[in-house]
């Protein structure tokens, strides 16, 4: 067997400040110890097999999550199914089988409340003991807490739900942010002057309804705009609220076609809420001084 490696577990739901404190102290023991940082993280959410309820959208998609944690310096991404068979396994199976026999772990990353196995049975107590008989060092990660709010995903989810970008925006560490795939609209925005990408969220978790001053990133390139959530009730009426909001993103000083590709948005600030216009030429003069709003 080669050199033990550090290994790093959880979800990593948004990797927000909180996960991120768990993977650079795994890369950090790695870089010490020079070998490799590993991450093992999990997909589907586990919720959605073994929760009572539906789980909760995810902060962001798998792609996403796993463009972050690659951010973080892991030298390694191991992305287990996690299925009603693999939710059966023991705690003590997952330890002797995956992190042992099959990554050779010499320090295992977690946070202080990482639960794993068969009923939620392993815990930090498990690990530390079992570490001490197998050989490998248990590094426990405490949870981050700002401003005294504890730093989770589910926090996080209900603070962008409700529409508080800022207090999210802090305790993931960065903007927050929309992953998706560009999809053929309906031509409305073309229609009035203003051509817009329309992008099918990957079950990621969208702010309310409204129009943003936004950063959109394609190929790693920047651009400013401007983005519309809702239901577009000027064309379609107020009577859609069951109706799947879009997102739309008007790109500045942009022109390429990219049907099909994949665009994270990043937003920076909201301008204003969604509302029903008398006629499509109230709408356009609302959209230029949106426009020069963000543009500021």
């Amino acid at each position: 067997m080669g050199k033990k490696a550090v290994v790093a577990i959880g979800v990593f739901d948004g990797v927000h400040l909180g996960h991120r404190r768990i993977l650079k102290a795994a890369v950090r023991i790695a870089r010490g110890k020079n070998t490799k940082a590993i991450a093992v993280t999990f997909y589907p959410h586990p919720l959605s097999i073994v929760g009572r309820g539906s789980a909760p959208p995810s902060l962001i998609s798998l792609k996403h999550r796993l463009n972050l944690i690659k951010q973080a310096g892991v030298d390694r991404c191991l992305v287990f199914n996690f299925t009603k068979s693999f939710a059966e396994k023991s705690a003590q199976h997952f330890i002797k089988n995956i992190l042992i026999r099959r990554l050779a772990a010499g320090w295992v990353v977690v946070g202080e409340d990482f639960r794993f196995g068969k009923n939620r049975q392993g815990n930090c107590a498990l690990l530390y003991e079992l570490g001490k008989r197998l050989g490998f060092t248990l590094k426990r990660v405490k949870t981050l807490k700002i401003k005294g709010m504890a730093v989770s995903s589910s926090a996080i989810r209900r603070l962008v739900q409700k529409g508080d970008l800022k207090t999210a925006s802090r305790l993931l560490g960065r903007p927050v942010t929309v992953f998706g795939t560009v999809v053929k609209g309906n031509n409305i925005g073309r229609k009035l002057g203003f051509p817009t990408a329309n992008i099918n969220p990957h079950h990621e978790v969208v702010p309310p309804s409204g129009v943003y001053v936004v950063k959109v990133i394609i190929d790693k390139r920047r651009y400013n705009g401007v983005l519309n959530i809702g239901i577009r009730p000027t064309f379609y009426g107020l009577g859609h609220y069951d109706k799947e909001p879009s997102i739309e993103a008007y790109i500045f000083n942009f022109s390429k076609n990219i049907y099909g590709k994949d665009i994270e948005v990043s937003f920076t600030k909201k301008l204003r809420a969604e509302k029903k216009f008398k006629n499509e030429g109230a709408l356009k003069i609302q959209i230029n001084k949106d426009i020069i709003k963000a543009r500021r």
